[in-house]
């Protein structure tokens, strides 16, 4: 399986990223070639994944369970693979690494429905809700279930990330070596570091995150919003 090279993979220009990605070297062939084995040693792993879910669900089907039974299926954060020249790893807040699968199977989900984002913290109220059971605490996410009735939602709605590891970089070279607190809406990606840096993508326009706007004047609207809901979050509880 050849390893995909999205316009990010071995980024050209990285001025407008922060100082750990700037001093990134481009990717040669030997590099490449290890990103590759790793790449191709993670989907290997993903066929004992496909086994077991099938045994799941003829177990369930046997037991005749599989009516009553809603699946969940999601992941650890995505791992790096050559974009933005990381070479592994992830902590990050680019797409590769704070995007994480989610598939729901089960009575009252919508086949082939797709929502705005969401986040895991959002997991809990909905096993809840499925269950028809009550917290003993105050959730910080929500449940999913009304957004399977009607996936308009609340659209814009702003999703946490945080990191608050300093990383050494002789210890792990990969690891952004600043903590950093951002936001991600269904647009935009808006990022600050501890060390002051920032970080500002429109994914409608830069999927890929090649041009951070932080600096932009055009963006200083914008900006200045996602400033103000990510102040709001970052201490947010509940």
């Amino acid at each position: 399986t050849p390893l995909p090279k999205p316009p990010n993979f071995n980024e050209a220009d990285i001025s407008d990223k922060p100082l750990p990605i700037t001093i990134r070297p481009s990717i040669i062939a030997p590099v490449e070639n290890g990103i590759t084995e790793h790449y191709r040693a993670r989907l290997e792993s993903l066929g004992a994944v496909d086994d077991m879910v099938g045994e799941l669900i003829g177990a369930l089907q046997e037991t005749g369970e599989l009516k009553n039974t809603v699946f969940i299926f999601t992941s650890d954060n995505g791992y790096f693979h050559g974009e933005h020249r990381v070479r592994f790893g992830k902590v990050w807040v680019y797409e590769p690494s704070i995007r994480v699968p989610l598939i729901m199977r089960g009575r009252g989900i919508p086949h082939g429905n797709r929502t705005q984002p969401v986040a895991n913290v959002d997991l809990a109220p909905t096993i809840l809700d499925f269950a028809k059971a009550k917290a003993g605490r105050l959730m910080d996410g929500r449940s999913l279930l009304p957004l399977f009735r009607d996936n308009r939602g609340e659209r814009g709605r702003g999703i946490l990330l945080e990191t608050f590891v300093d990383a050494d970089p002789e210890d792990d070279p990969e690891a952004p070596p600043a903590r950093y607190q951002a936001v991600r809406t269904d647009r935009y990606v808006f990022a600050r570091y501890g060390n002051g840096e920032e970080e500002l993508y429109d994914l409608f326009t830069d999927p890929f995150e090649l041009e951070s706007r932080h600096n932009d004047p055009s963006y200083a609207t914008v900006k200045g919003a996602l400033a103000g809901l990510l102040g709001q979050l970052q201490n947010c509880a509940g």
